[in-house]
């Protein structure tokens, strides 16, 4: 074809329409999509945060479970801890306040004024929480691992100069019957005889049913959590003045920290579990009250059957 012809062939070719290659407004003809509209948009965003108002308790919950089971290996360190003293000091528990009118010692540190907090050196038992054994030849740590749930509780005490029990971890000792040497009193009272030793563990005749270590706090209003670290886990009696109904009551220490249900809980044979709340009380003179800062007993009866030498509670 010849040049002239195809320049006559080109202009009897009929225009490409718009919007199908040509040209637009100056713009490449491209198909348009449509755009989500407002009302779409806002669909989807409620749609997303109501997923997360779902996911995310499930997700405390596990990182709360998290923390569960690390307190839980923690005390069994201590029970492995307890369980090595008594092997080395002729079946006797250790002493959890050696001194106690001096204020200067704990089971887990101790310090040279009673102005100070505890250090984690010193203390009865820690030589023997870094699997050492024997004074504690292993030479790793001799600091109490901290529950990790209180952790944060204990920073913001020493932060404030509040703290005095920081070497505990967050964890109390069943002083009143296991951290003493006890004198029977009569009809179900007893008198510390020794506070620098502590019972023999053949006294007990339950050890798996004993408390020896257990999550603990105590109220402190000025705290800024509102409660300050314990290092003992009290009973429900005051062991001077008899068990049950007749006995004095003693203000709670177990702290429930758990999802504000459930506790760390070492057995005296060395096995730990958790535990729920089930009964609380406040004698009125600490505050808050107790119950509302998740702290209590676990245990169906009103005794001290968890804590002393008889068959155990349930």
């Amino acid at each position: 074809m010849s040049g002239r012809g195809f320049q006559q062939s080109m202009a009897g070719e009929t225009p490409a329409p718009l919007g199908s290659g040509g040209f637009e407004g100056g713009g490449l003809g491209v198909d348009r999509q449509p755009a989500f509209t407002l009302i779409e948009l806002l669909v989807v965003l409620a749609i997303i945060a109501l997923l997360v108002g779902l996911l995310l308790p499930g997700l405390g919950r596990a990182r709360e479970m998290g923390r569960l089971a690390v307190c839980l290996s923690n005390g069994r360190q201590l029970g492995v801890g307890l369980l090595m003293y008594v092997g080395d000091h002729d079946d006797r528990a250790a002493p959890g306040a050696a001194g106690f009118q001096e204020n200067l010692t704990r089971w887990h540190g101790a310090r040279t004024r009673t102005s100070e907090a505890f250090t984690s050196f010193g203390g009865s038992l820690t030589p023997y929480l870094d699997g050492g054994g024997s004074g504690g030849a292993g030479g790793a740590s001799e600091a109490v691992r901290v529950c990790p749930t209180f952790a944060g509780v204990l920073d913001r005490l020493a932060e404030s100069g509040r703290g005095f029990e920081r070497s505990a971890g967050g964890y109390g000792y069943n002083n009143a019957y296991l951290g003493v040497e006890l004198a029977a009193a009569g009809e179900g009272a007893w008198r510390v005889r020794e506070d620098r030793t502590g019972a023999r563990l053949g006294l007990f005749a339950q050890p798996g049913r004993v408390v020896a270590f257990a999550d603990a706090a105590f109220p402190e209003g000025g705290a800024p959590d509102q409660v300050i670290e314990y290092s003992f886990a009290e009973p429900r009696f005051h062991p001077a003045y008899g068990d049950g109904g007749s006995g004095w009551r003693m203000d709670p220490s177990m702290h429930f920290r758990h999802g504000r249900e459930r506790a760390s809980v070492v057995w005296l044979d060395g096995h730990a579990n958790a535990q729920g709340l089930v009964f609380s009380w406040s004698s009125g003179v600490y505050t808050p009250a107790a119950v509302d800062l998740a702290i209590g007993w676990f245990g169906e009866e009103d005794t001290n059957g968890l804590f002393d030498f008889g068959a155990g509670g349930k």
